[in-house]
């Protein structure tokens, strides 16, 4: 698999103050599903990011006879089928068992909260320690289930820095380092010392961890690591890869991280695997890029710009309809656009140039910011967003 230099690195209203969004303390998983209102939200966790292309056309399938037919592609590179009745989860599991897309062990399936660096190949110090880690999930401490790790160990530098992940293996300029979200530089590190280390950092914030502050970049906003946790930078990061063909094979986007199951299977053709990846995209290992219309092939498509939750009536929290409006402002915003149904903002944590808010069947605007800040301008149409006033 190529490495990442082969992948392409290099209105009107008053002002309305917002309370603060309720989020929820936890992760939709497979044993332990998020109900939603269009049904059950499934999440299968890929091991090193990857699946084999029968676990793809698999969970295609399963998507297709007891979910809503699409598959979800997660900021933590997870996949997910949304729309399962209750009375099919015993029978979605035995089928995801039977694809080998879920750990025996429930709590185990809870812990494997890995993002990985997508590009690694067989052996080298992502895949190595990424596996060592998967050995090493028994001897974690018990942690709130959004807590996750990164394994990011390129030797060109990290790519994973901007996607969300508690504790982080990377590469210094003279070896490795395990680092704090939150923290500027990390602790010094070999192969050899890598996992215990990161089981003695998790320790650590399964001690802090307050009801107030469950994350690891708030806990050490109020409580400093050990001196020798801190003291060792990581390589510059990395730009994200461009859409387009590489030499590992396409790596494809989907927009706002759907895909279309019926479309996945069309596109599997003589792939030799599927490899996800945090940024709406996943890579089809050997095949040839497609020409598909459920898919986005090109950088500069303005969908990848855009970030939008399901929206009404697939959520329940949200009283707008998201995506068709984020598919036809695309064109319209030059920078980066938020279309979330709610102020949860589940869609984006980071600031957009643009971000639309659903509330009581309109929008709120709010420039440079968050779903749950202030906005600038309320109760604003779609027709009136399509005039391009903002």
């Amino acid at each position: 698999m190529a490495n990442a230099a082969q992948f392409g690195v290099g209105g009107s209203g008053g002002i309305a103050v917002t309370q603060a969004p309720m989020v929820k303390g936890w992760c939709p998983g497979a044993y332990q599903p998020m109900m939603a209102a269009d049904g059950l939200v499934m999440r299968v966790r890929p091991k090193l990011a990857r699946i084999t292309v029968d676990q793809a056309a698999g969970l295609c399938d399963i998507a297709l006879r007891y979910g809503s037919g699409h598959i979800d592609l997660t900021n933590r590179a997870n996949l997910q089928i949304r729309g399962v009745a209750e009375a099919d989860h015993d029978a979605v599991l035995m089928a995801l068992g039977g694809l080998g897309l879920l750990d025996e062990d429930p709590a185990m399936e809870r812990r494997r909260n890995i993002l990985v660096a997508p590009f690694w190949r067989a052996d080298d110090t992502t895949a190595t320690l990424t596996a060592q880690l998967l050995t090493g999930l028994g001897d974690l401490p018990e942690l709130p289930t959004k807590v996750g790790f990164a394994v990011d160990c390129d030797p060109a530098g990290p790519m994973l820095t901007h996607d969300p992940a508690d504790i982080r293996l990377e590469q210094a300029d003279d070896g490795l380092i395990l680092r704090a979200d939150g923290c500027a530089a990390g602790r010094p590190l070999t192969m050899q010392t890598a996992i215990p280390a990161l089981i003695e950092m998790a320790a650590w914030l399964a001690d802090h961890v307050t009801p107030q502050a469950r994350r690891m970049a708030a806990v050490v906003a109020g409580t400093p690591l050990p001196k020798a946790w801190t003291v060792k930078p990581p390589l510059t990061p990395l730009a994200r890869p461009q859409l387009g063909t590489t030499s590992g094979g396409p790596l494809i986007g989907a927009p706002f991280g759907q895909i279309d199951a019926r479309a996945l299977v069309r596109v599997l053709g003589d792939a030799q695997g599927l490899r996800v990846t945090p940024w709406r995209a996943f890579v089809l290992e050997g095949a040839v890029l497609p020409d598909d219309p459920a898919f986005v092939t090109t950088a500069d498509d303005p969908l990848m710009r855009v970030d939008a939750c399901p929206g009404a009536p697939l959520c329940a929290s949200a009283s707008v309809e998201t995506r068709d409006l984020a598919r036809r402002l695309a064109p319209m915003v030059a920078g980066s656009l938020h279309v979330s149904g709610c102020a949860k903002g589940c869609a984006r944590a980071r600031r957009a140039d643009l971000t639309l808010v659903g509330r009581d069947g309109t929008f709120d605007l709010v420039r440079g910011g968050h779903a749950g800040d202030t906005p600038l301008k309320t109760g604003l149409s779609p027709d009136k967003l399509l005039t391009g006033e903002f």
